[in-house]
């Protein structure tokens, strides 16, 4: 699955591309690349797009409803050197 989301976010990241050249400059990369807006691999590529597009909005809504998950007992974050004082340098230094 995570292929198949690679995928999908290339694709849309190479359609938004191709729109703003598009929307900007008039010139349309895809149709430049493989002749034509009538070029069936051009045809092809704004095909690929769509149905990225369309995919991607489906897995953007997948996850509602479901309950949010608490990861915070994962994270082992140790701010004490940074923000208070360390006690355990402390400790070595009086064990030597």
């Amino acid at each position: 699955m995570k292929t198949l989301h690679a995928i999908a976010v290339t694709l849309l990241i190479i359609g938004g591309i191709n729109w703003g050249l598009i929307g900007f400059f008039q010139f349309d990369l895809v149709s430049a690349i493989f002749g034509g807006q009538a070029a069936v691999l051009s045809r092809i590529i704004y095909g690929l797009v769509g149905i990225s597009a369309i995919y991607y909005l489906t897995t953007l809504f997948s996850g509602v409803g479901e309950p949010v998950r608490d990861d915070s007992d994962n994270l082992r974050t140790n701010f004490g050197t940074e923000f208070s004082e360390d006690y355990g340098i402390e400790e070595e230094i009086d064990d030597k």
